[in-house]
C-alpha cells in the first residue's frame, strides 16, 4: 500500500525554479507536491522534459506565465484555480500577494529528479 503523507513544516527540497517543495504522496503513475513562493518571489523560468503537471492554487495570489510553441499567456493565480502544464511548456510564476503563494501540483508520470527541468526564457527577472 502506498504511504500516506502529511504536509511538512519545512521544505524537503528547492525546486529547479527556486520555490520550496514539500513532497506529498506518490504512486507508480503520478506524484504530488506542495510548492511555496514567498511574498514578492519570482521563480526561475523552466520547462519539463517528459512530465506534465496540473497545478491547484491553495493560498496566495500571483501570476503564471506559460508558453507552448508560439502561444504564450499570463494567467492570474488565486485560491481555487487550477492550471495544466504540458510537457515541454516553458513556465514561470510569481507571488504578487502579501502572504506565501502555495500550489499543490500533481506530476504525471512521477517526478524523476532535478534533471527533468531545464532553464527557459521568461518574462520576469527571477528572485529565487
Amino acid at each position: 500500500m502506498p504511504a500516506v503523507t502529511r504536509l511538512g513544516a519545512e521544505p524537503d527540497a528547492i525546486a529547479p525554479d527556486g520555490s520550496e517543495v514539500r513532497i506529498l504522496c506518490a504512486t507508480e503513475r503520478g506524484s504530488m507536491a506542495h510548492f511555496r513562493l514567498p511574498p514578492g518571489g519570482v521563480a526561475r523560468p523552466v520547462a519539463h522534459r517528459t512530465v506534465e503537471e496540473i497545478w491547484y492554487v491553495v493560498a496566495g495570489t500571483g501570476r503564471l506565465w506559460r508558453r507552448f510553441g508560439e502561444a504564450a499567456e499570463v494567467t492570474a493565480l488565486e485560491p481555487g484555480m487550477s492550471a495544466p502544464l504540458p510537457a515541454g511548456a516553458a513556465f514561470q510564476f510569481r507571488n504578487d500577494g502579501e502572504g506565501p503563494l502555495e500550489i499543490v501540483a500533481v506530476t504525471m508520470p512521477p517526478w524523476p529528479g532535478m534533471a527533468e527541468a531545464y532553464p527557459a526564457d521568461g518574462p520576469w527577472p527571477p528572485t529565487c
